[in-house]
């Protein structure tokens, strides 16, 4: 039988029996199988191309946000030598801070220069009551209740002669009342000193 009389009886045979199946022209059989082939080529061309964009998509986003860490970097780069210069100027500031911090052992010291500051401001009755420490993150803070008796100049001597003292001491907390029995006034105030939390200065250094 020659392909056009195939074809021919394919034009005319009858698809509608299901039983036929195996019986259909060759050139239907073909034309099926083609189809079929051709379904499968498709379907697998078409998920291929999905995962190969879905993988795109995602180097894409890596490459944008490498692109973002490299400019970033590159910004930095640009600006390391200012950063070193801020960073020896930060490390300077607090190494002249913490020098004025006394470390745990030059605390007696300290107490004797408050007590100078009285002295010299014509203050009497001074008195130093040392209080619990207070824990903080990076330093130590030693609270110190301090009792002085004199007159308004007079404390006004002695705070500044404390606040100009090399080494760190804040004042807090005071009260001014009349002194029993005569003209002059006694003032009671907190001073506060701080060390550093790691210990000797040296170590922090």
């Amino acid at each position: 039988m020659s392909w056009k009389d195939s074809i021919e009886r394919a034009r005319e045979f009858d698809y509608s029996d299901s039983e036929k199946l195996g019986v259909w022209p060759l050139p239907t059989k073909i034309l099926i199988c083609l189809f079929i082939a051709g379904a499968l080529v498709f379907a697998a061309y078409w998920f291929k191309v999905k995962t190969i964009e879905q993988q795109l998509s995602g180097e894409q986003a890596k490459e944008r946000t490498l692109w973002s860490s490299f400019e970033s970097k590159a910004a930095q780069a640009a600006n390391l030598d200012a950063y070193k210069e801020q960073m020896q100027e930060m490390k300077a500031s607090f190494e002249s801070l913490l020098s004025r911090l006394p470390t745990d052992t030059e605390v007696a010291g300290l107490l004797d220069d408050i007590d100078a500051r009285s002295v010299e401001s014509g203050l009497g009755d001074f008195k130093l009551d040392l209080q619990a420490e207070q824990d903080a993150e990076y330093y130590v803070e030693k609270p110190i209740q301090v009792s002085v008796r004199g007159g308004y100049h007079d404390f006004g001597g002695f705070v500044s002669g404390i606040a100009g003292m090399p080494r760190i001491v804040t004042l807090h907390d005071f009260s001014i009342e009349q002194s029993d029995g005569g003209g002059d006034l006694t003032m009671q105030i907190t001073a506060k000193t701080y060390y550093y939390q790691g210990g000797e200065q040296g170590d922090a250094q």
